[in-house]
């Protein structure tokens, strides 16, 4: 699929980062509904990859930064995973879209029974057209609450239901060659399936309440790639616009149409 392909894609996968949706950017969450609740309406089957969990969480445990240690993580997480979906429901709730909660750990897709199980619940929920919202199991997890980052858990996500679009979220309005804010930096329209990106500098993010950065970014957009799906990179206050089709952000080429792929399998 190439990017003329967008407004008619039938199985998209949308990942949101904390500082996009969580603190003084929780207004976003409605904007954010509008689009998705736009694509679910012309048909497409819809899947929120969503983070936010420990940010939404802080303000209600008097936490000003970011935790550090596991346990107030798990907390907030705990906290945090409630009221962001009351959010995201409250939101649906004019489209009359029901969400479905769906918390994984990136060890659940790398075992064959937790993801057969995923993956058929996934299904069902898009089969019912119910919206599913995934977001990490913050409080289980260990080693991913620490390290990971729901970029890569998008891209898992879009591979594990053969999405034909992953759309990834930030505060940025596409990948740069270097961080933005720098002198000199310039916006990639597109990058080639295979394309390594040489001489181009990631940096990491600076919101002070998520894991990821363009470099996160662009692993789990390769992982993606890979297994057909195309990826768009853009901003999540251009979020309508990217499900519109427009020519927003940063085009990665998959490897072969995910819907082939798909209808390969059946």
């Amino acid at each position: 699929m190439d990017r003329s392909g967008v407004a008619t894609a039938a199985r998209i996968v949308v990942k949101v980062g904390s500082s996009s949706i969580s603190g003084a950017n929780v207004g976003q969450i409605a904007p954010l509904v509008d689009a998705l609740a736009s694509a679910h309406g012309r048909g497409a089957e819809v899947v929120l990859v969503s983070s936010g969990a420990i940010a939404t969480g802080m303000p209600y445990l008097q936490l000003d930064e970011r935790p550090t240690d596991l346990a107030t993580q798990q907390a907030a997480a705990s906290v945090g995973q409630n009221l962001l979906i009351f959010r995201y429901q409250d939101s649906l709730d004019r489209y009359d879209i029901i969400a479905g909660q769906v918390l994984l750990t990136a060890g659940d897709l790398d075992n064959a029974s937790p993801r057969s199980n995923a993956q058929r619940a996934m299904e069902r929920l898009l089969g019912l057209r119910i919206l599913p919202i995934v977001n990490e199991n913050d409080t289980v997890a260990t080693h991913e609450i620490r390290f990971g980052d729901n970029d890569r858990l998008a891209a898992l996500v879009a591979t594990l239901v053969k999405a034909d679009l992953l759309v990834l979220l930030s505060d940025v309005d596409a990948l740069y060659t270097k961080p933005p804010h720098l002198p000199g930096a310039e916006p990639i329209d597109q990058v080639s399936f295979g394309d390594t990106l040489p001489g181009v500098e990631f940096g990491s993010s600076l919101s002070g309440v998520g894991t990821g950065g363009a470099g996160t970014k662009v692993s789990a957009a390769r992982i993606a790639a890979e297994a057909g799906t195309a990826v768009l990179v853009t901003s999540t206050a251009l979020v309508a616009e990217a499900l519109r089709g427009d020519h927003v952000g940063t085009w990665f080429e998959p490897a072969a149409p995910a819907r082939a792929v798909r209808s390969a399998l059946n």
